[in-house]
């Protein structure tokens, strides 16, 4: 029998925290390997093990995966959580990355510097509320049913799901002309393994904070500013 799999990130969101919620979503038991200084993430680097040499990684079936989008889509499909057919997975697909462009925008905005931080906030807010939501608002009110995509609950159900509690961390009422998400939102997340997950004590990352920022910097780039993660 295949062991869990095993995640290879810093102890917080980032770019793991998709594979998270979607293995989480599927049911699967996962443990994680947290690099906590810049030696280790070089090690795994000169290890051979990063083909890329970036994080996120993932051991899973014998494989040692990088680049977020190819874990999540193998997970995807591992996990039926990626459509009936090729249209649906075009759709599904669509939507994941239209939810992603919101959501890098959010991941990125605590090491923004402190001087434009208003004016980031600021245009998540816009472009949520204004170029992402209305989009997926629409495909509900249009699609009529409870998921995204072909009435079935697929990686864009979880993606979707995720970015609006990260943005309602932002602000609060940021879903208040959207009643279709708001309902959207408690039908995902009371599904058994979304609501386990949501839970405290579950493997779920909070927000990053300002002070959390200067310690993620020095992992990944062996100084305590300057880049921005990969």
């Amino acid at each position: 029998m295949a062991g869990k799999p095993k995640l290879y990130y810093i102890n917080g969101r980032g770019r793991m925290e998709t594979v998270r919620w979607l293995l989480a979503a599927a049911g699967v038991e996962f443990e994680e390997q947290y690099i906590e200084s810049n030696e280790h993430l070089e090690k795994l680097r000169k290890d051979g093990d990063l083909l890329f040499l970036q994080v996120p990684m993932v051991e899973i079936d014998g494989m040692k995966m990088v680049q977020t989008r190819a874990i999540l889509n193998y997970i995807a499909t591992k996990y039926n959580l990626y459509g009936k057919d090729v249209k649906q997975r075009a759709l599904i697909d669509m939507y994941c990355e239209g939810t992603m462009d919101l959501y890098e925008l959010m991941l990125m905005l605590p090491i923004k510097p402190a001087d434009t931080r208003e004016k980031e906030f600021a245009n998540i807010v816009e472009k949520a509320t204004t170029r992402y939501f209305p989009v997926f608002e629409k495909v509900l009110k249009d699609h009529r049913q409870n998921f995204l995509v072909g009435n079935q609950l697929s990686k864009a159900d979880i993606q979707l799901l995720e970015a609006i509690l990260m943005a309602e961390e932002l602000k609060a009422d940021i879903l208040s002309k959207f009643p279709l998400l708001k309902a959207f939102k408690v039908r995902i997340s009371s599904i058994p393994t979304v609501k386990k997950f949501l839970q405290p004590g579950s493997p779920r990352k909070p927000p990053m904070e300002d002070k959390d920022v200067p310690g993620i910097m020095k992992i990944f780039y062996g100084v305590a500013a300057g880049k921005v993660i990969n």
